[in-house]
């Protein structure tokens, strides 16, 4: 007989099921993922750790990588630990409380990448279109000005779609085809009407990352029109433009792919969209201490002094 649909998040135990068309190939996932987790966690450790114990890195550019190395450090930790210990032991339940919990945060960590993004191209802009008015809207005071209005806008999205998927009714058991509470595959495997659901997915997915690429693709076009216009040779300013836009359309692409593909009808194998859904967290997050660390400057510096004071250290 089919369960009755249920709201106490005390009887509610949900599955994970991601992967299992791998059959007995499923442990093996526990090595790249794992390698994944230890490059993203001591990458970001050495690059917070760099940030945070140099004054010369004070900088708002590189308090801005801080945030992010800060972010790609906390991300993976919601999830992939979870995965690692499903692939090795088949520990697939969880409750919808902690589900819910799981969501919030993925999201939440997840919306504050691209914000973060969208702060560096403003960054960028200033330094390079108008470098004498940088230390005037780059401050601190200033800086926290432009942050506080897209936190509260990612709050309040993610807040209300975890707070309607938590209002769901659903039933006792359930198998999420996936590796962790992503929102969709969550409010799927409700037994009621998801039609708000969608509508507010949809929403947050254009009013959040979409709308912070649209920003930082302009933000870097108007610096590349202005770095070719005025004539002069800006390789650093090119590059660093270019990487950027690739490294986060790359990232926006596998979002895009994974969130769509539970609201359109296609062909997708239920493992490449669970793939593609754990590439858009892990990817920034192994990648994002290189791209914005050891091809900076000043951050690339710090990290050979860092490293030269340890080879001269005495051994015991």
């Amino acid at each position: 007989m089919q369960d009755l649909p249920i709201h106490n998040f005390s009887f509610v135990t949900l599955k994970f099921n991601g992967f299992h068309d791998l059959g007995e190939w499923r442990p093996f996932l526990f090595i790249p993922y794992f390698l994944m987790l230890l490059l993203s966690t001591t990458s970001n450790s050495v690059l917070l750790y760099l940030i945070i114990s140099q004054r010369a890195l004070h900088s708002p550019m590189c308090i801005l990588i801080g945030l992010m190395a800060v972010v790609d450090l906390c991300l993976p930790i919601f999830f992939v630990p979870n995965m690692l210990l499903s692939f090795l032991f088949n520990w697939k339940g969880i409750s919808l409380l902690g589900c819910l919990i799981q969501m919030f945060f993925i999201h939440y960590f997840g919306t504050f990448q691209s914000t973060l993004l969208a702060w560096m191209a403003v960054d960028r802009f200033f330094a390079i279109c108008r470098p004498l008015y940088y230390h005037k809207y780059m401050q601190m005071p200033n800086l926290l000005k432009y942050i506080i209005v897209p936190l509260i806008r990612n709050i309040i999205l993610i807040v209300t779609i975890v707070s309607l998927a938590g209002k769901l009714s659903f039933c006792a058991t359930n198998e999420i085809d996936h590796c962790f509470c992503e929102h969709m595959a969550v409010v799927q495997l409700a037994c009621g009407d998801i039609s708000m659901n969608n509508i507010v997915g949809l929403v947050a997915a254009f009013l959040i990352p979409t709308v912070d690429f649209i920003f930082f693709t302009l933000s870097y076009f108007v610096i590349l029109a202005s770095v070719l216009k005025s004539g002069k040779s800006h390789l650093k300013a090119i590059n660093t433009c270019v990487t950027h836009t690739i490294v986060m359309a790359v990232t926006l692409t596998f979002a895009l792919i994974a969130f769509l593909s539970y609201r359109i009808r296609n062909n997708f194998s239920s493992n490449i969209r669970v793939f593609l859904s754990t590439m858009y967290l892990l990817f920034p997050s192994c990648f994002n201490p290189i791209i914005y660390g050891v091809r900076t400057k000043e951050i690339r510096e710090q990290f050979l002094k860092f490293m030269n004071r340890i080879k001269v250290l005495p051994q015991f």
